[in-house]
């Protein structure tokens, strides 16, 4: 891997240069210094602690995934989340509980889902209570208002990641009309008051050429975006349209434009499909970060909703219940000996039946295991003898170092 591969594209300054003019002068120093120190500098000290307790054979990951509700106000085709139920809501002593738990092994960053984040009504207390730690809400966007985009702000400690999955017509064929223009509406009040945010974008078969290009990256730009998440369509849940996903040919493409448009523009480039060198992971196989649903149930990433232990197991001893499950610990060897990629697409018959074997439990409210046995193997990021390394060196480092895989890999 040359690390001198130019970061200059047709003569125009370095990307490294017009990304930090526009962290100078786009967002409040206040909230940069923030996420300086909370999100990049604690989530390294986070990975070194996560090696350590690995080389114990401990198991507790750096960063959490925790669902807060089920409850939203859209509903998105290929979304894993039962809306249409009992509504569940993590209560507050267990949410608490799992932060503490995570901040005496360092971890002090985590990723709020839904359902909805934001309708949980101890969202705000969250972020108070909690001002040494960082957190990634991912929403819809569609709740900031005035009012909230001030609460955003005033906060310091969160940045929100608001899904958005291309140009209107294809953004709204999954999420509804007219949210489109609601979230980049949200974007402008985030973007008025200096706050730091990304985009989430799903890709799928008929937006890869409108999301992975350069006109996409230079209106999230203008926008406000400081960061954009891709993420590629898995066909789950109760209406899973396998007619979304990418071939094997579209996620090679994926990987080339996401590698070239590195280079380009000054937003950050995020993906937890390849290491530094095009290597495909999976960042739950790795025990780097679990997932906890809104009834307390830690499951083995988002979409598979399925488990054998709770937060409130062993009195509430988070560190011993993680660290002493079969379930999470077993669940790298089961991937490992299969594939470097999303074992949910390449093998979901056989992960059904693992799942079934270790007696976990359903906690979708639906039938999750029929509808994960009635999936498709698809290709995933692992293309054997298809990699493409990362070409700039600003984003080797990055990879190593400060987000997946965070120097674990």
């Amino acid at each position: 891997m040359p690390l001198t591969s130019s970061i200059f594209e047709g003569g125009h300054p370095p990307m490294l240069a017009k990304l930090a003019y526009r962290a100078a002068t786009e967002l409040s120093p206040r909230l940069a210094a923030k996420a300086a120190h909370l999100w990049v500098y604690k989530g390294m000290l986070a990975v070194r602690s996560y090696q350590a307790r690995l080389a114990r054979k401990e198991i507790y990951p750096p960063f959490m995934f925790v669902a807060l509700t089920n409850t939203c106000n859209l509903r998105c085709h290929g979304c894993w989340v039962e809306k249409e139920g009992e509504a569940f809501h993590l209560p507050p002593g267990d949410l608490d509980n799992i932060i503490r738990s995570g901040k005496r092994r360092s971890a002090h960053y985590y990723t709020l889902l839904g359902g909805e984040p934001f309708m949980h009504k101890g969202i705000w207390d969250i972020f108070k209570r909690h001002k040494d730690c960082y957190f990634q809400a991912i929403t819809n966007g569609m709740l900031f208002t005035e009012k909230n985009a001030d609460r955003v702000a005033e906060a310091g400690n969160v940045t929100p990641l608001i899904s958005i999955d291309g140009l209107q017509a294809n953004n709204d064929l999954r999420r509804g009309d007219g949210v489109h223009e609601s979230a980049l509406e949200g974007m402008a009040r985030l973007k008025n008051r200096g706050v730091i945010f990304g985009t989430a974008c799903t890709i799928t078969r008929q937006n890869l050429n409108e999301v992975l290009c350069d006109s996409y990256l230079e209106d999230m730009i203008r926008r406000g975006c400081m960061y954009i998440w891709y993420y590629f369509y898995r066909p789950v849940g109760e209406e899973p349209h396998p007619e979304y996903c990418l071939s094997q040919d579209d996620l090679v493409e994926a990987r080339r434009r996401m590698v070239a448009l590195r280079h380009k523009h000054p937003i950050i480039i995020i993906d937890t499909y390849w290491t530094a060198e095009g290597e495909a992971f999976c960042p739950a196989a790795m025990g780097m970060g679990f997932h906890i649903g809104p009834r307390g149930s830690i499951e083995i990433c988002p979409p598979l909703s399925f488990a054998t232990d709770t937060v409130r197991d062993n009195g509430g001893d988070l560190v011993k219940t993680i660290s002493g499950s079969r379930y999470l610990r077993e669940f790298k060897d089961f991937v490992s000996c299969r594939t470097k990629g999303c074992v949910i697409l390449e093998k979901p018959q056989e992960l059904h039946d693992w799942i079934k074997g270790h007696g976990a439990r359903d906690y979708s409210t639906r039938d999750a295991f029929g509808e994960l046995n009635s999936i498709k193997p698809r290709h995933s990021q692992h293309l054997p003898g298809r990699e493409i390394p990362e070409s700039s060196w600003l984003y080797w480092f990055l990879k190593k170092n400060v987000f997946f895989g965070m120097g674990a890999l």
